[in-house]
């Protein structure tokens, strides 16, 4: 059963509660997303860190209700220069 956009981001808001999220349904079947996570808890760590950090709070989600995640992970804007790591 996939996994309701809803859901992805309240486990997202739980992990990271300063977070800005926004969850978009890529191809309409509730299956593949992007999530673009904005937060000072990736103050400081690189790209792969931060993405890392989302898996981790997805845990198991991964591959099974949730086939597919594009990611896009920032800190609050005005502290990018705290941050490490380019864009992708």
């Amino acid at each position: 059963m996939p996994m309701a956009a809803q859901e992805l981001e309240r486990l997202l808001k739980e992990a990271f509660p300063d977070a800005v999220v926004v969850i978009e349904d890529l191809a309409g079947d509730g299956d593949h997303y992007r999530a673009t996570v904005i937060s000072r808890a990736f103050r400081g760590k690189s790209r792969v860190q931060q993405h890392q950090m989302v898996y981790r709070a997805l845990g198991a989600r991964m591959g099974g209700e949730l086939h597919a995640l594009a990611l896009v992970t920032k800190v609050p804007e005005g502290e990018e220069s705290q941050s490490k790591g380019s864009a992708s």
